[in-house]
């Protein structure tokens, strides 16, 4: 019975969300996309706090009234990852083919996606952001449900740093939400295309692959982590959110209002004319250095487990590094046809690609 169930509770999860998404009270937002074939900018209907929120009470119930163990994500792990790729490869497959082809490769329309912007109900529902919700917030139920294994497994000589990484996690889920409204200005929204690698990607590898460092631990005693070192992961992860948050940040307030100052940070740009390109701040320290951002608070999650010599956890931030260096390299291409001399004029400006003086 559990099999069945755990390979169906990312299914009932995800229509959960979907349903509170829908119903619960929101705010509607103009994005930086532009509708097919108009000027207008779509709008969107913004409560994924609230309904994160909503689920984690949810969670917090059935546990506490014995319903559902604490751990019981954990424990039907397996089957819940088998369900969700199920899911997202129906899901995927179901996307793709209710749209008319974008390029000749069948496998390539399959794997990036037919469909820029789908929306229901005028925006009250968007795929993309839809997507990214359901795996931000089933991430948060794997590592609360992770780091009850390992509480219920040790007790009194449960690790600190395990909490620690949990703890970090699920900054990063609150935090991604909190600031949905800027994720609107993102690659993420305007570049990419509803297919299997955002639909499959958000419904199977992200709310379990990004847990892998936990998925990997629970189960381990404690290692004895110095406090130093559990200080030293967190100033890791919060600097480097620092310059994610900040850089996503300081691009959105421009887009909103070139004139606007962050941090007392006056925006200097360059333009021909026409187009205009933030140039100081933390768009002069590379031209990506919010990808350095990602990949250092990845880094900051593994080292607090206490762990360092355990390959597994390393695999989520090996993948940032796997997606983000060739997405620079990509976003470089797509910059310098969209704005041509002018980012020939950046690139001498600002000539580090992701990581200053290094790269």
């Amino acid at each position: 019975m559990n099999s069945v169930l755990g390979f169906l509770a990312p299914v009932l999860v995800y229509a959960y969300i979907f349903m509170l998404n829908a119903i619960l009270p929101g705010r509607w937002v103009t994005g930086y996309v532009t509708r097919t074939g108009s000027s207008d900018k779509l709008k969107y209907r913004l409560n994924g706090l609230l309904t994160l929120i909503i689920v984690v009470i949810t969670w917090g119930v059935l546990g506490y009234s014995g319903i559902m163990p604490w751990d019981w994500f954990y424990t039907n792990r397996w089957y819940g990852l088998a369900g969700a790729i199920v899911f997202g490869l129906i899901f995927s497959t179901v996307i793709v083919l209710s749209q008319p082809p974008v390029r000749k490769s069948f496998f390539a329309d399959f794997y990036l996606g037919r469909a820029e912007n789908l929306q229901l109900w005028g925006g009250k529902i968007d795929a993309k952001m839809w997507l990214y919700l359901v795996g931000a917030i089933m991430l948060e139920l794997n590592v609360l449900s992770f780091a009850g294994h390992h509480h219920l497994t040790f007790g009194d000589q449960a690790s600190p740093g395990i909490f620690l990484s949990a703890g970090l996690l699920i900054y990063f889920v609150i935090d991604y939400l909190t600031f949905e409204e800027v994720h609107l200005y993102t690659y993420d929204l305007f570049a990419e295309r509803v297919g299997f690698k955002l639909g499959w990607g958000c419904i199977a590898f992200y709310p379990f692959f990004y847990a892998i460092p936990l998925w990997a631990t629970a189960d381990l005693p404690n290692p004895g982590s110095s406090t130093f070192m559990l200080v030293l992961s967190a100033l890791i992860f919060f600097g480097s959110w620092s310059l994610s948050r900040g850089a996503n940040l300081q691009k959105y307030y421009f887009k909103k209002d070139p004139s606007r100052s962050f941090l007392g940070i006056r925006p200097e740009t360059i333009s021909d004319g026409n187009k205009t390109l933030l140039v100081n701040g933390f768009w002069g320290l590379s031209r990506h250095i919010n990808y350095l951002g990602e990949i250092g608070m990845a880094t900051g999650i593994v080292l607090a487990l206490g762990y360092p010599l355990l390959p597994w956890p390393w695999l989520y931030p090996l993948y940032y590094v796997a997606l983000l260096f060739p997405r620079q390299a990509d976003d470089d291409k797509r910059c310098a046809l969209k704005y041509g001399p002018l980012w020939d004029q950046y690139v001498k400006k600002v000539p580090y690609r992701i990581i200053p003086y290094i790269y």
